[in-house]
């Protein structure tokens, strides 16, 4: 057997309910979740069982709801064994990597995410930007599109290079607008707007990074006990300076996720084991490698599934 890496949802994943089972069955599960409403100072946990919705996906709920679900998941995971070789998150799951990596706290991490995503919220008021999801054209054409309409003045550039043919923009409303309607005229497939707060990954973020740069000077950011794949730049970091330059870097760089999953299996990664709600990044994995065997693990269903697939690797 290869190599293991786990990777962990960023935001987008949330639903209500999500770890409510696990919580009530297992009881490092639950105290996980008591964790967060004991450090936050309000009843998150609540928010994340019963809603609503529309509350939950609020940025400054959302990141520390996936956090700490992802990390209560990780927690009942760990019963089983098996251990990473790499962890990597998709944005938001950076941060859950490095609480998993043992280089934030639980608490310094969910208290980071929280005060994250209230920078982000600050950074570009009243809905000024957004982003846009365009499938189907090359990432050096998408970025000659937005190069060119950013030069004009209106700021938009790459945020998420997911997987081939999956790339998100972010910027201003109008820049965002622009280079949608011209990334169709040079063969993008389709373009679809995203329901969020912000541009997201975008150089309008920058105002927020000082902020965040004071967040993470509050928190005890300690040497990774595992190599955490660095969203910005598709590399192995574990030193405590490198990783806060990173974190901050990030807020408004692009998440290099194909470049990330590509580095882990060239590191000799197999085997990508997605912990926290959802599907979507062992989607993107497959799109990216599919002689990659890719599991994803939200409830206890799914852990035995993965448990049954994997205990031959288990010491």
């Amino acid at each position: 057997m290869g190599k293991i890496a786990f990777i962990f949802p960023g935001q987008g994943s949330q639903t209500v309910g999500m770890g409510q089972t696990l919580a009530e069955k297992n009881e490092s599960v639950r105290s996980i979740f008591l964790k967060a409403d004991n450090k936050l100072g309000f009843g998150l946990s609540n928010l994340i069982f019963e809603g609503p919705q529309e509350e939950l996906t609020l940025t400054t709920n959302a990141q520390p709801a996936l956090l700490t679900t992802s990390i209560a998941i990780l927690n009942f995971f760990k019963q089983a064994g098996i251990e990473a070789d790499y962890v990597a998150g998709h944005s938001l799951g950076e941060y859950t990597a490095l609480v998993a990596a043992g280089a934030l706290s639980f608490e310094d991490g969910v208290y980071a995410v929280r005060k994250r995503g209230e920078c982000m919220e600050e950074a570009v008021p009243n809905r000024e930007g957004t982003m846009a999801a365009v499938l189907g054209l090359e990432r050096h054409e998408l970025e000659k599109v937005t190069d060119e309409i950013t030069q004009a003045g209106d700021p938009v550039q790459l945020a998420n290079i997911n997987c081939p043919g999956q790339i998100v923009i972010s910027g201003s409303r109008h820049g965002v607008e622009l280079a949608s309607v011209k990334a169709k005229e040079a063969g993008a497939k389709r373009v679809l707007p995203l329901e969020v707060s912000g541009p997201f990954h975008s150089s309008l973020m920058k105002p927020a990074s000082d902020k965040l740069s004071a967040v993470l000077d509050e928190v005890d950011i300690h040497e990774a006990n595992i190599p955490v794949i660095a969203n910005v730049s598709a590399t192995a970091m574990t030193n405590p300076s490198d990783i806060k330059e990173k974190l901050i870097k990030q807020l408004y760089s692009p998440v290099q996720w194909e470049d990330s999953v590509k580095k882990m299996i060239e590191l000799g990664v197999d085997t990508f084991i997605e912990i926290g709600p959802g599907k979507v990044l062992s989607g993107l994995v497959r799109k990216i490698d599919r002689n990659v065997k890719t599991y994803a693990i939200s409830d206890e269903e799914s852990f035995k599934t993965v448990y049954e697939a994997l205990k031959e690797g288990v010491q």
